[in-house]
């Protein structure tokens, strides 16, 4: 009798275990996406998170699979996750997929213990920017730019114009104070986990067994084991995931009101998300 009726008795009010909830972040960083391609950002994980950080459970996981993006985002999510633990008062767990580097491993700071894979990359604290030039192709094909301003730095770093020296030394200026806020919230995460090391800092990225090392995670490891050696051989993991019936009326709308035209631009875009995101997993060998 007694064992019918624990059937029925939500899992965390059962005798034979507790439940951890598991929120899952995967891909790049960066704000907003498109109906046809999701990006990691505040606005896509922090109903998951108040619904993890709302179960009945003493601590709550979060596996990260992400080579970074945007910086502000990546603090963001970082935030709401410190912000909900003081809350709630629980134990915050991450683990580490394929990687946590830059913008996914400062959300990973968030976590009160990181543990990743011996073959997880991990690391990568610095600044990165990138584009094109094309000043010299748009005269050989016969093409005028013509621009105008209204402010003398309201072009920098213009693709179309010549590179130049003051534009990149304001870049790298950005890029340092950038980077500087990055390293100081490791050092206010890890403190003195971290080892001295000179290239800590320098951008670089390593496996999982040399990220413990360095003091940058605190385990080697799996999901699944490590938490069972933490609560218990019985304790459950209970994913928390977005509505799946949701997202399928927001796509069955999405299919249905698009004119070919806005379809189309809408694909295009969604194609030139996938291979910037495409890039920064390729930065890992991944």
């Amino acid at each position: 009798m007694n064992q019918l009726l624990a059937r029925y008795l939500p899992s965390f009010l059962r005798s034979d275990g507790i439940t951890i909830p598991v929120v899952r972040m995967q891909g790049a960083i960066f704000a907003g996406g498109s109906p046809m391609r999701q990006h990691l950002s505040l606005a896509t994980t922090a109903g998951l998170l108040e619904r993890a950080f709302s179960m009945k459970a003493p601590a709550v996981a979060i596996s990260i699979n992400s080579p970074g993006g945007s910086p502000v985002q990546s603090r963001l999510i970082y935030r709401r996750i410190r912000d909900l633990a003081g809350e709630k008062k629980k134990t915050v767990y991450v683990f580490v997929e394929d990687v946590a580097a830059s913008g996914g491993y400062m959300i990973a700071l968030a976590g009160d213990e990181i543990v990743a894979d011996p073959s997880s990359i991990v690391g990568s604290i610095g600044v990165v920017s990138a584009g094109f030039g094309f000043h010299e192709l748009i005269g050989k094909i016969g093409v005028e730019r013509r621009l105008y301003t209204s402010g003398s730095n309201k072009a920098i770093l213009d693709p179309f114009q010549p590179e130049k020296k003051e534009d990149v030394a304001r870049l790298k200026a950005l890029q340092e104070e950038l980077h500087t806020d990055f390293i100081t919230l490791v050092k206010e995460r890890r403190g003195s986990r971290l080892a001295e090391d000179k290239e800590l800092f320098t951008g670089l990225f390593w496996t999982g067994r040399r990220s413990k090392d360095l003091g940058l995670v605190d385990a080697l490891g799996d999901m699944r084991t490590y938490l069972k050696s933490r609560f218990g051989p019985k304790t459950r993991l209970k994913l928390i995931a977005p509505s799946r019936s949701l997202f399928a009326r927001r796509l069955g709308l999405f299919e249905a009101h698009q004119p070919g035209s806005e379809l189309a631009a809408v694909a295009a875009a969604g194609l030139l998300e996938a291979l910037e995101e495409k890039a920064l997993w390729r930065r890992f060998g991944l």
